[in-house]
């Protein structure tokens, strides 16, 4: 089985690009509890019909983000073929996307756009570091 991990900067487009992985015949699940992503893997694996699927994961697992790292580390042991996809884009085009479609950040709370921006960078540069992709959508429409 293949397994692509989608993930990256809330507004840099994982969505969209679960929704292309899913085109391309991935079965695909998003905000799956990081509790639940190596069950997930196992239940898909042990010669069931999926053979491609993608995980969206991102800064909305909460305190459990931290726990993929390892998570990564175990089916990659069990050679489980896994690459994982950051999107990425500028603060200016997160800030742009964000006013856009009037949604709040996952982390600034009441506070300043900016700040949940880069809380979520601090959060999730154990993944950009790991990555095998990183994709800047800076310049793309989402």
């Amino acid at each position: 089985m293949k397994l692509v991990i989608v993930t990256g900067m809330s507004g840099a487009g994982k969505t969209i690009a679960l929704k292309m992985l899913e085109d391309l015949g991935f079965y695909c699940v998003d905000n799956l509890p990081i509790s639940l992503a190596d069950k997930f893997v196992q239940l898909v694996s042990d010669g069931g019909t999926v053979q491609k699927a993608a995980l969206g994961i991102d800064i909305r697992s909460g305190e459990g983000l931290k726990d993929l790292e390892g998570v990564i580390e175990k089916w990659r042991r069990e050679q489980i073929d896994v690459q994982i996809i950051f999107l990425d884009a500028s603060n200016t085009a997160l800030i742009k996307r964000y006013k856009e479609t009037r949604r709040s950040h996952p982390l600034a709370g009441k506070g300043r756009l900016e700040t949940g921006i880069e809380k979520e960078r601090a959060r999730v540069a154990f993944l950009k570091k790991g990555s095998d992709f990183i994709i800047d959508t800076s310049m793309l429409l989402t």
